[in-house]
């Protein structure tokens, strides 16, 4: 313990090494550069200080990286309203000079020119024999396309993954072609346009700008039409390992809601989709338990460790005494600490019941205060990815879904990790409507979809 002890000391002080007015300084300097990317790494340095002046319980510090996170999150298109009601609680001022919801355009100086970044729109998208052409209604910069050959091993397809950062799809447009086993275009992340081609033989596949157009070609002879070098496909698994958790299972129920659903089943379910959404985007993905069987809290953790998790996300559904059960709902995501926050603490020894040998053995709040900061800034970050995943995939569907928030809490599930960990409450399983929905297979779906584009968010972020 004096060792855990030790090391932990050690972390925190290399987590404070970089001094609260450098990084301020640096984020600055990322929001006036009006590079998108900047702006992503500006958002980010934001919440680690918001993060540390809710460790320090400096206000100040508070208000400063509040306005940076709305400022930075409405370029990007993040939803940032739980920092603007916060904002407004810490000072009601601000209530009139919150920046709208709408991303405002970043202007720069070119050439002793103003330029204002526009969003491109894809006007038509044909193929030309062997050549697809993409018309948009303005010339794109070489900087906004990304390509990347992908091939998975299991299903023995090679996919060409095209993204088209600020691009927008007008209309809907059906791409077929003769010898390539699919295409899919879409709006991706709202910001950007993708195309996918997947087949299961290997094509030669390059491409190029001509004013407005951008042209990929496709065939033994690309290399002759576009002389740029191929790209050997990559492997399909992004190097990243998730584990999810399942929680409850097997004797332990869970809660039991709105006409006896129980979270054990509710929770696996929402888990499993989960899974195979992201094994079919490409990472490696465990589960701490694979059926309806109870795994120790402590085992799960310990899973994950041995894993080499670069994530672990525990998947739980909340619940309520019948009396408020009509009134209280929403999803909400937690992140390990000894949380001052009398509803944090609620939702935990709900959780943590299950297992309480564990907690015994260690002394729960002895034990918890020693790790207050590990991985808190990186769980932090990954729970409001999360979060903001989740609701905006909803919300295109479910447009009264409640945010509640994310969370600080003494969760003993999370104990024990060496990688960032989240425990995911995808809503309240006792209260009438949304227990009804979180039984049902398009809304689990749509949950699942949401945490996936939440650690994508998050990987693309870190």
């Amino acid at each position: 313990m004096i060792r855990l002890v030790f090391i932990l000391f050690i972390s925190v002080l290399f987590l404070h090494a970089v001094g609260n007015d450098e990084i301020l300084s640096r984020a600055v300097a990322h929001t006036k550069s009006g590079d998108k990317s900047q702006i992503f790494k500006a958002y980010n340095d934001y919440k680690n200080l918001y993060v540390r002046s809710m460790m320090a319980e400096n206000d100040t510090l508070k208000a400063t990286s509040l306005k940076g996170i709305i400022e930075c999150g409405t370029f990007l298109n993040i939803d940032i309203s739980k920092y603007k009601q916060e904002l407004v609680k810490l000072n009601p001022k601000h209530q009139t000079s919150l920046p709208s919801a709408a991303p405002q355009p970043i202007f720069h100086k070119e050439n002793n020119k103003i330029a204002i970044k526009a969003t491109s729109k894809l006007t038509n998208a044909k193929f030309e024999e062997e050549t697809l052409v993409l018309t948009f209604d303005k010339e794109l910069d070489a900087n906004q396309i990304s390509y990347s050959p992908l091939y998975d091993a299991k299903t023995k397809q090679n996919r060409y993954v095209f993204d088209f950062s600020n691009a927008m799809l007008t209309k809907s447009l059906d791409l077929r072609k003769t010898g390539i086993n699919k295409i899919r275009l879409s709006q991706y992340k709202g910001d950007a346009l993708r195309i996918i081609l997947e087949d299961s033989k290997q094509l030669t596949m390059n491409y190029k700008i001509e004013s407005n157009k951008v042209l990929i070609v496709i065939g033994s002879d690309a290399i002759k039409k576009v002389p740029e070098k191929a790209v050997t496909p990559s492997r399909l698994d992004k190097n990243k390992v998730i584990v999810l958790d399942a929680g409850h299972g097997g004797d332990d129920p869970g809660a039991i809601g709105h006409k006896g659903y129980r979270e054990k089943a509710v929770v696996f379910q929402i888990a499993k989709e989960l899974r195979n959404i992201l094994k079919a985007r490409g990472y490696k993905v465990h589960m701490t338990r694979e059926g309806d069987k109870f795994v120790k809290l402590s085992e799960r953790t310990k899973f994950a460790n041995n894993k080499n998790a670069d994530i672990f996300v525990s998947v739980h559904a909340n619940a309520v005494e019948k009396s408020s059960a009509e009134r209280v709902n929403g999803i909400e995501c937690y992140f390990l600490s000894k949380s001052r926050s009398d509803r944090a603490k609620k939702v935990a020894a709900l959780e943590n019941s299950a297992d309480m040998s564990d907690m015994n053995f260690y002394g729960k709040d002895s034990f918890l205060s020693t790790i207050n900061s590990h991985n808190i800034v990186a769980s932090n970050k990954l729970a409001i990815d999360l979060q903001g995943g989740m609701l905006s995939t909803l919300r295109k569907n479910y447009s009264d879904v409640m945010d509640a928030g994310v969370r600080e809490g003494p969760f003993w599930i999370l104990v024990g990790a060496q990688m960032p960990s989240v425990l995911v409450e995808v809503g309240f399983i006792s209260h009438p409507k949304e227990g009804a929905r979180l039984v049902s297979t398009e809304y689990q779906k749509s949950l699942a979809q949401g945490i996936a584009d939440g650690i994508e968010r998050y990987f693309a972020n870190n």
